[in-house]
C-alpha cells in the first residue's frame, strides 16, 4: 500500500489534465470575450449597410 501511494504522489498524468481543462477553459473564455465584442460592432454594420441600400434606388444607373 505505501508503494501505491509512493506512485501515486510521484505521477503527474493527472496534473497534465489539469493543466489542459485549465489551458481551455482560458480559451473558450477568451472566444467568449471576442465574440461579444465582435457581434456589436457587426449589428451596427449590418444596420447601416440596410439603411444604405434602403436608400438606394435600384433603376437608377
Amino acid at each position: 500500500m505505501m508503494n501505491f501511494i509512493k506512485n501515486f504522489r510521484k505521477d503527474e498524468n493527472g496534473a497534465v489534465t489539469v493543466d489542459w481543462v485549465v489551458l481551455t477553459a482560458a480559451v473558450v473564455g477568451l472566444a467568449v470575450a471576442a465574440y461579444s465584442s465582435i457581434s456589436g460592432g457587426a449589428t451596427t454594420l449590418t444596420g447601416n449597410t440596410s439603411t444604405y441600400l434602403d436608400g438606394r434606388n435600384p433603376n437608377t444607373p
